[in-house]
């Protein structure tokens, strides 16, 4: 999963983050006197007078010394967001109950915690994610590095949840009470008129007294979303993060393949 560029997969990130922050030149330079200053020792303020305020436009010159040091990294990065890693011939949104983004991150999810898993021997189930760390679509046509890091800017790390199936029934519970499309892989949920008809886990009813491997998120797995399921079970770390584990997936299939199986049924849902 290690990245072997000259600039890492998390290095990255924080300069796509510091380049966006860059744009606003005023409040860059701001930023850099408050880091010098915290590492003096406290002056006491003797007086303190008004002063005019600046505003912040276009208008105001950029300076060219900071410009030529930073062009080069700027020019690396912009390179490396602006590569080519997949295609798609539809817009993988994040609508409705079974949307095709949505699907298509939970496979990632499940495959990659698989493929971990198989390393360990650990059999993974299932895998579960949540539709707000989804912060945006990827329209059709080039997959770029960046529209993966537009899509998952956080750096969640991909958990494997060991679960009796007694507990994980929890997790059924869960998506009858609030009917949410947090995306899911391997698993079949339908509920109609406040009760669960069926909820499978790779194509089979649970059993109580089975042992079952959930992959998800570290803030998922925590309790995040209200995932409160989750804390019966036991957490094991693989060292992934989710972000670095789409780019690679994406890398895998030259041209994605949505899937359009409907995984949560909720029937009279409003």
């Amino acid at each position: 999963m290690k990245s072997h560029n000259i600039i890492t997969h998390n290095q990255l990130y924080l300069h796509y983050n510091f380049y966006k922050i860059m744009k606003n030149k005023i409040w860059l330079l701001a930023i850099v006197a408050l880091t010098a200053s915290a590492c003096r020792t406290p002056l006491q303020v003797a007086q303190v007078q008004p002063q005019k305020n600046t505003s912040i436009t276009s208008e105001i010159a950029e300076n060219q010394n900071f410009v030529s040091v930073i062009a080069p990294y700027k020019a690396e990065l912009e390179k490396k967001m602006n590569s080519k890693i997949s295609y798609t011939s539809v817009d993988l949104n994040k609508s409705g109950d079974n949307s095709n983004l949505g699907n298509l991150l939970a496979d990632f999810t499940y495959e990659g915690a698989e493929e971990w898993g198989e390393k360990n021997d650990i059999d993974v189930d299932a895998a579960v994610i949540n539709i707000g760390g989804i912060r945006s679509t990827i329209g059709a046509g080039d997959i770029l590095t960046k529209h993966v890091f537009e899509v998952m800017p956080f750096e969640n790390e991909v958990v494997i949840v060991k679960m009796k199936g007694s507990d994980l029934r929890g997790l059924f519970q869960y998506y009858l009470e609030t009917q949410k499309n947090n995306p899911v892989s391997h698993l079949y949920i339908e509920t109609e008129n406040g009760k669960i008809n069926q909820a499978l886990i790779d194509g089979e009813n649970v059993k109580d007294d089975n042992v079952y491997y959930v992959a998800t998120s570290d803030y998922l797995a925590l309790g995040g979303d209200n995932m409160k399921f989750f804390s019966k079970g036991e957490l094991i770390s693989t060292g992934i993060k989710l972000r670095d584990l789409f780019l690679e997936y994406f890398k895998k299939n030259p041209e994605v393949k949505t899937n359009k199986d409907i995984r949560l049924n909720f029937k009279g849902k409003n």
